[in-house]
């Protein structure tokens, strides 16, 4: 089974100061897509579950304040895509949504830990579009972000962010005859302020990508993320300064389509050249299948 959309929203508040975004990560869980991220399935309706695995234990910035990090995450996200059989200006119209669960273990500079387990922020998309035009596909929608998670300002491990985001998305996938492809979704996000703390995060662009091969229901590949902040943090909670986000990531990839339809992919993900921002690596094993 083909399938897409946008992903997941997974919000890593790690503390109250200021590195490239509050908390050192954005509403989007960057790497969440690698194959076909720009087909849009046949109308009906689908179950995505995505499970990331993620370990850092370096923050990335040049003030000696950050050395003694460390960050493990795990997050299970449950996905509801319904492909319409109706079209707005010729795509096929889609919708989803993504309830979250997250298990943060935090450990900060001055060696305090905690550890916080639930559901985090709500992420929805009530009109997304999909095309086919030969071997090109292609995908875009709103992704909005909803602060439902449980945060408190005092907390160093946050399940939720405490802001709404908006996030833009275009979505393509080129898959010729020969099996060969080429995908990417590339996203921008609008930060709302967390009022609770007077600190809005800079707006970020983003994209996920993959170049794969495809063998019968086999597809492999090589894959990750591009991430940049366009602008710096600001408000009087942001005590740090000015800071601006980047990252990238890189690894191998490798899915399984069954005949019935269900799909299985697991990928790797190595971040490097990080600035203000943990580094560390990652790993999905995500599981689609029809309903």
């Amino acid at each position: 089974m083909y399938k897409k959309l946008a992903v997941i929203g997974l919000g890593l508040a790690l503390s109250n100061l200021a590195w490239g975004t509050e908390g050192g990560g954005g509403a989007y869980a960057n790497g969440s897509e690698g194959f076909l991220t720009g087909y849009m399935p046949p109308a009906g309706t689908y179950l995505v579950n995505y499970n990331m695995f993620y370990s850092a234990d370096s923050f990335k910035n040049k003030s000696p304040v950050f050395d003694d990090f460390e960050v493990a995450t795990f997050a299970s996200i449950a996905r509801l895509i319904h492909v319409t059989d109706k079209k707005i200006l010729g795509g096929d119209w889609a919708m989803h949504a993504f309830l979250v669960y997250a298990d943060v273990n935090v450990k900060n500079l001055n060696g305090a830990r905690q550890r916080q387990g639930g559901i985090g922020d709500l992420i929805f998309d009530p009109i997304a579009l999909g095309w086919h035009f030969g071997n090109w596909h292609v995908i875009t929608g709103v992704d909005l972000y909803l602060p439902t998670g449980n945060y408190d300002k005092n907390d160093l491990a946050n399940l939720g962010r405490n802001y709404m985001t908006i996030e833009p998305l275009v979505d393509f996938t080129y898959l010729n005859p020969a099996g060969y492809e080429f995908s990417m979704k590339t996203m921008f996000d609008y930060n709302f302020e967390n009022h609770a703390t007077d600190y809005r995060s800079g707006n970020e662009l983003h994209a996920d990508f993959v170049a794969a091969k495809h063998v019968g229901q086999w597809a492999f590949g090589v894959g990750g993320y591009a991430y940049k902040q366009l602008t710096g943090d600001s408000g009087d909670g942001a005590v740090l300064g000015d800071f601006k986000g980047r990252a990238f990531a890189l690894g191998p990839q490798v899915a399984y389509t069954a005949k019935n339809g269900i799909n299985v992919a697991v990928r790797v993900q190595h971040e490097f050249d990080v600035q203000n921002r943990p580094e560390g690596d990652k790993l999905w094993l995500n599981i689609a299948l029809p309903l």
